[in-house]
């Protein structure tokens, strides 16, 4: 996404054309009203990645259009980003600007920020990096107290203080708080994420009994969840994010929240076979578990045919998706079984064709 592109004061029209062709997309389907929610236009993404270019004496951050992938485009401040992420842009690069170690060989800079103030900041360069760039870093540190730097070259990673930062967000009323570590997956949209979060427990009030939630993440999820059911049993394949999981449901002060390590696939093969349950899975109680509901939060490819076989076999399903087209198509696929009760849109992603979507589904 270019910086021109982003443009408040057409927010409102760009909203309505998603609406519209998610509506399109979907009018074959029987589905109820959609509930659209809609973003900040400006300051919404708690995350960005930016080049730096380097051009004589000068540097600055820059991005590139896919249809000219060779000229950079100068971005002093970028509206989509957090207030935060913005002011310490130019303040970092007026910072390093005078300091050799720091600055050669440096070709990208990645933020990471919270609603609360905190902000990772990872420097990646094409030159080794080492105890004289340590030290030089450590006196850049000590003039932005509230972040935490990270140093990578070619299989080395320099960790200044931390790797994460605590993320908390307000949902209902209630606040929740969340490691998000450094290139793991997170939410971008912070105000989004409060909004998916609100919704997904309004769908789930009536619900009781257990929860089976694949591809639980950090724990995003989850942990407001927990409130609806007796038990949560999540699966997640990324060890960090297992973690980091682990970590959050214990710092909420959830007890009734288990997370296994384990491929979805592998959890359906497990779950949908007449053989005996992995050990994990054993150990983590799914072979006590009986889910009335199930969550469902995959990639874009959707949910493969294991997946939607297992989900069916549950009562309620929430789905959220990143891509209308395998939503259409998983949801297609269940409509012998399920009805769709709820369906939204999220705007996570502004001024792009992206659409974050959710649908509640109950047995007919």
């Amino acid at each position: 996404m270019r910086p021109d592109q982003i443009q408040p004061e057409h927010y409102t029209a760009q909203l309505q054309t998603k609406q519209d062709s998610l509506l399109e997309l979907m009018a074959d389907l029987d589905m109820p009203e959609l509930e659209v929610f809609e973003s900040a236009p400006s300051h919404y993404r708690m995350r960005a990645e930016f080049r730096i270019w380097h051009d004589g004496d000068d540097l600055f951050y820059a991005m590139f259009d896919s249809a000219d992938p060779r000229t950079p485009i100068r971005v002093d401040q970028f509206l989509a980003a957090s207030t935060l992420i913005n002011e310490l842009m130019p303040k970092l690069l007026d910072a390093i600007r005078d300091i050799p170690v720091l600055r050669y060989k440096l070709f990208q800079v990645d933020f990471l920020t919270t609603t609360t103030g905190e902000a990772l900041i990872s420097m990646l360069y094409h030159k080794p990096i080492d105890d004289e760039w340590h030290q030089a870093a450590v006196e850049l540190n000590e003039l932005f107290p509230a972040c935490h730097f990270i140093g990578r070259s070619r299989k080395r990673k320099q960790i200044l203080t931390r790797d994460f930062v605590m993320e908390t967000l307000t949902v209902q009323g209630r606040k929740y708080h969340y490691q998000q570590v450094e290139n793991s997956f997170t939410q971008p949209n912070a105000g989004i994420s409060e909004k998916m979060l609100e919704w997904a427990l309004d769908v789930t009030k009536g619900c009781s009994g257990d929860l089976l939630e694949m591809y639980c993440g950090n724990g995003n999820f989850s942990i407001p969840l927990a409130r609806r059911f007796d038990r949560v049993i999540g699966t997640e394949i990324a060890k960090v994010s297992v973690n980091s999981a682990s970590l959050n449901v214990a710092m909420n002060g959830v007890s009734n929240v288990q997370v296994v390590k384990m491929a979805s696939e592998d959890v359906s093969d497990a779950l949908n076979g007449d053989g005996v349950l992995p050990k994990a899975l054993v150990q983590a109680g799914m072979d006590t578990l009986n889910p009335s509901a199930v969550l469902v939060d995959p990639p874009r490819a959707g949910l493969d045919d294991g997946t939607v076989e297992l989900v069916r076999k549950i009562d309620q399903i929430l789905y959220i998706s990143c891509n209308p087209e395998t939503l259409k198509n998983n949801v297609d696929a269940l409509s012998t079984t399920h009805k769709v009760t709820r369906f939204a849109m999220f705007d996570q992603f502004p001024y792009t064709h992206h659409v974050e979507a959710g649908v509640f589904l109950e047995r007919r």
